[in-house]
């Protein structure tokens, strides 16, 4: 690695070449530097030691049952929540949800996707009969649910222990839970993005819990809004600990921080900007680096585009996330992205990096290779696959907000 251009990295390249352990300092520099290639080049290589050319994809569905979230006006990033009687608010019967569930035809789904608001009046089994009806109806469907802090907001609600409402889940049909709702663990921009949310510890503590269960979890870190670089390190550093304790974590995902339609971006006067692809592509490399002992770096292409996750994929990442069908929680946000991607297109992307597409289960088991299996070529369609009607809509908050909920991605 001698061609670096950041005597830093030069040091740094001899340890991730002989595959020890990166320190705080080591993190403050892959993060300081300006060498985004030479830092691309040393975390392709730590992935390609555990994942070789592979990406994986999940034919997947993201379901959002309810934007009522009792943290609407203290969680200022967030866009997605509503309180009870605001303008767009709304809370699926099961019914709804099932029928959302059953629309997805033109994507053989293979995992649903469940994160929403913190309703104050919905009950575990609300959930628990959600996740039993989906199960009969798709047996073959594995079902990544709720985030810690809504797992937090359960236990609470029902005044039982975060472990009991876990193991109902599990019972239920429940295989993983997503990563959402850890942001970012630093106390002080906790208190100015996400006051009254789960702190940092809470949210490990909910994880946990969980692998103590036999559930595994995805972790992830919401950048690009008031943290420092020493909060990404540290946050990122507590992920790496808890794994080591339970080797619980199957991936890491990065998620941008989108400023529009929310109080945060209005206060730091950046509606309609977003982070830059420049630091998209330094936290996928930075995460594989220092994520030493979790497999997986997933790319969120609804929230860094289509482009920039496929150029990740040479930044040490092999994740493509999915198809997804029908996002909300980041288009709420104002990302400009597609609300799908279709299985081929997703292929294609892959393919067009130069590596293996994979499609996976939630469990990164694999279900189907692609030797020899030729994509159609299939138009540009704005609407996509996604269904359409009532159940599918987008209705932006109004300018006057004071935003909130769990951020839904993971």
């Amino acid at each position: 690695m001698s061609a670096a251009r950041d005597p830093a990295l030069r040091r740094m390249a001899d340890k991730v070449e002989r595959g020890e352990r990166l320190t705080r300092d080591d993190g403050l520099a892959l993060f300081a530097t300006a060498d985004l290639l030479t830092l691309g080049t040393l975390a392709d290589l730590a992935n390609r030691r555990v994942n070789g050319d592979r990406v994986y994809f999940a034919a997947n569905q993201h379901i959002n049952p309810t934007n009522v979230c009792i943290l609407r006006n203290t969680c200022v990033f967030c866009s997605f929540a509503r309180m009870p009687k605001e303008d767009g608010a709304y809370t699926r019967s099961l019914d709804e949800v099932f029928a959302e569930a059953g629309a997805a035809r033109d994507n053989p789904t293979r995992e649903f996707h469940i994160v929403g608001g913190l309703h104050p009046k919905l009950r575990l089994d609300y959930y628990l009969d959600m996740f039993r009806g989906l199960k009969q109806r798709h047996p073959d469907v594995m079902i990544k649910a709720l985030t810690a802090v809504e797992v937090a907001h359960l236990a609470r609600i029902e005044r039982i222990g975060v472990r009991e409402v876990l193991v109902a889940m599990k019972e239920a049909g429940v295989t993983t839970l997503p990563g959402g709702g850890a942001e970012v663990f630093s106390p002080a921009a906790r208190a100015t993005i996400a006051d009254r949310k789960l702190t940092g510890e809470e949210w490990l503590a909910v994880h946990r819990a969980a692998h103590g269960l036999g559930i595994p979890s995805n972790c992830t870190m919401l950048y690009g809004h008031v943290e420092t670089l020493e909060d990404r390190v540290d946050h990122l550093l507590a992920l790496r600990a808890l794994q080591d304790e339970t080797g619980g974590f199957l991936t890491y995902i990065p998620l941008a921080y989108h400023p529009d339609h929310n109080e945060l971006g209005e206060t730091l006067g950046r509606t309609g900007t977003a982070t830059t692809g420049f630091d998209d592509l330094k936290n996928i490399a930075v995460g594989r680096l220092l994520l030493d002992n979790i497999p997986h770096v997933k790319t969120h292409w609804p929230m860094v585009t289509p482009f920039i996750s496929q150029v990740a994929l040479t930044f040490g990442c092999d994740d493509l996330e999915g198809t997804v069908v029908f996002e909300r929680v980041y288009h709420e946000a104002g990302a400009g992205t597609p609300m799908w991607l279709s299985y081929d297109e997703i292929i294609t992307l892959i393919r067009g990096a130069g590596k293996e597409p994979v499609e996976r289960d939630s469990l990164y088991q694999s279900v189907r290779t692609f030797e020899g299996y030729v994509p159609q070529h299939i138009p540009v369609r704005p609407q996509g696959p996604a269904p359409q009607g009532s159940l599918f809509q987008i209705a932006h908050r109004k300018r006057e907000m004071a935003a909130a909920a769990v951020d839904g991605a993971e």
